[in-house]
C-alpha cells in the first residue's frame, strides 16, 4: 500500500478549521491547543485585564483583550491577554470592535499553566516581539516570576518588588509581588 504524503497545514487552512475550546494556535506550521485555564490562571488573566483597562481605557491609551486570536507573521496565536494601543484596535465601518485581529498586539501576556511548556509559550512571545510587539510578559505562578520579553529578543527576569516594564505611555506601576498577591483572596 502506497501512502501519499500529507500536505503541511497552511495558516489559511488552519483559519478555516472549526474553533476549539480551549483555543488552538498555529505557529511554525504546527497546531497546538492551549490548556484549559484553571483557578490561578483565570484569576491572573481577569485581574490583568481589569487593572490595565482601569488605567488605559479612560484616556484611550490602550485596551486589554482576553484570549483574543491574533493573526500575523504567518501565525495565529491566542495570548492570554493581548493589549492594543487604542488607535490600532481594528474596527468595523460602524466603529465597533472588529472580530478579526490580523495584526500583532502591542503587549502580549502569557500565564504559564502547570502542564504547559515554558519553551512553547516563550516561543510564542518571541514570535510576537519579532513581528512588532513592544513588550511580552510570561507569568510563572509557581515561581512568582515574570519574564519580560523586549524587541531584539531581549529577556529579563523580574521577581519581588521591582517594578515591571510597561507599555510606553501607560501610567501603571506593578511588581511581580503585586501581581501574584492577586491570588490571595481576602477572607
Amino acid at each position: 500500500m502506497v501512502q501519499t504524503p500529507t500536505q503541511p497545514l497552511t495558516l489559511d487552512a488552519f483559519l478555516q478549521l472549526p474553533e476549539t475550546n480551549p483555543a488552538s494556535e498555529f505557529i511554525n506550521g504546527q497546531v497546538t491547543q492551549k490548556p484549559m485555564p484553571q483557578g490561578e490562571h483565570s484569576t491572573l488573566q481577569v485581574e490583568l485585564c481589569k487593572v490595565i483597562d482601569r488605567v488605559a481605557e479612560p484616556q484611550r491609551i490602550a485596551k486589554a483583550f482576553s484570549e483574543l486570536r491574533c493573526v500575523f507573521g504567518g501565525a495565529a496565536i491566542v495570548p492570554d491577554v493581548s493589549v492594543f494601543r487604542w488607535q490600532r484596535i481594528p474596527r468595523t465601518a460602524s466603529g465597533r470592535v472588529a472580530n478579526r485581529f490580523e495584526l500583532h498586539p502591542d503587549w502580549a501576556i502569557e500565564i504559564l499553566s502547570p502542564e504547559q511548556s515554558q519553551t512553547k509559550v516563550l516561543a510564542n512571545l518571541l514570535h510576537c516581539v519579532e513581528h512588532g510587539t513592544s513588550l511580552g510578559w510570561l507569568l510563572d505562578p509557581e515561581n512568582e516570576s515574570v519574564l519580560a520579553i523586549f524587541p531584539e529578543s531581549r529577556v529579563k527576569l523580574y521577581q519581588g518588588t521591582e517594578s515591571l516594564p510597561m507599555l510606553n505611555g501607560l501610567d501603571l506601576v506593578v511588581s511581580a509581588t503585586d501581581v501574584f498577591n492577586w491570588l490571595a483572596l481576602p477572607e
